[in-house]
């Protein structure tokens, strides 16, 4: 993929992308649509299982290009074009027909907060920190996706005073999975990747379509949703196999089918 800021390189079935905008990966123009391209691709290629998501540098991602919209003269429209692409830069992290690890390497704030909060695995290395600074530069943005990690207090607090949840904090919270040394982050991550990618694409797949269905659902609606495309994906050969080889004591052989 010819990209500028969001990089992505695939080897044994995962794709690692890093996003990478010197010099603290903040969202430019081009961030949101480059994102929505790399993982709409990366959905529909065979070869990728899994996904590991991290930023270049010491930052995850600092959110809004503040410094660009000093000054600017807006458009009209220019509001709504711009929070419409935000919007979908996270969904496509979301959507993805793949498992997302996140791999925090540093501070992921604003914006940077929801695409870490997009990810169905967070780990972070002693530097990773997740916060809402918005409320210092006259903005506001990522309270939605914070609640889908955080409780009610600590999400009004960060909103509230701009407050940087530090990875031992975030790990204590359960948060994410894993806190690691700085060198150490990308190993814990591609090992994480590595198990999820030995899995059935097809079972992951619908493993990931009912999780992001059922979680806003309730426990009867859901739990319903689940026993649905647990009889869909019986159908698979993969699933057929998984059982064989249960049975057989041996590792199974998935073929994606």
């Amino acid at each position: 993929m010819e990209t500028t800021v969001i990089k992505c390189e695939i080897a044994d079935h995962i794709a690692r992308v890093t996003i990478d905008n010197p010099p603290v990966n903040a969202m430019s123009p081009q961030f949101p649509q480059e994102m929505m391209l790399v993982f709409d691709r990366i959905s529909d290629m065979d070869d990728v299982r899994v996904v590991v998501l991290t930023g270049q540098g010491k930052v995850f991602c600092a959110g809004a290009d503040i410094k660009s919209r000093v000054g600017r003269v807006a458009e009209p429209g220019d509001h709504w074009q711009n929070s419409r692409t935000s919007r979908e830069s996270f969904h496509c992290i979301m959507e993805c027909k793949k498992p997302v690890i996140c791999a925090l390497n540093g501070p992921a704030l604003g914006a940077g907060l929801a695409v870490a909060a997009s990810c169905d695995i967070l780990i972070a290395s002693e530097k990773g920190s997740l916060g809402l600074p918005e409320i210092n530069v006259g903005l506001l943005g990522g309270g939605r996706h914070a609640m889908r990690l955080f409780g009610h207090s600590l999400t009004r607090r960060m909103m509230f005073t701009g407050y940087r949840v530090p990875a031992s904090e975030l790990y204590r919270l359960g948060i994410i999975e894993a806190v690691t040394a700085p060198e150490d982050l990308m190993d814990a991550a591609m090992d994480m990747a590595r198990d999820i990618a030995s899995k059935s694409p097809i079972a992951m797949k619908f493993a990931k379509h009912s999780l992001n269905t059922i979680e806003e659902m309730s426990l009867r609606d859901g739990y319903r949703f689940e026993q649905g495309m647990t009889g869909e994906l019986g159908q698979y050969e993969d699933s057929k196999e998984a059982m064989r080889a249960f049975a057989e004591k041996r590792p199974p052989v998935f073929k994606g089918k």
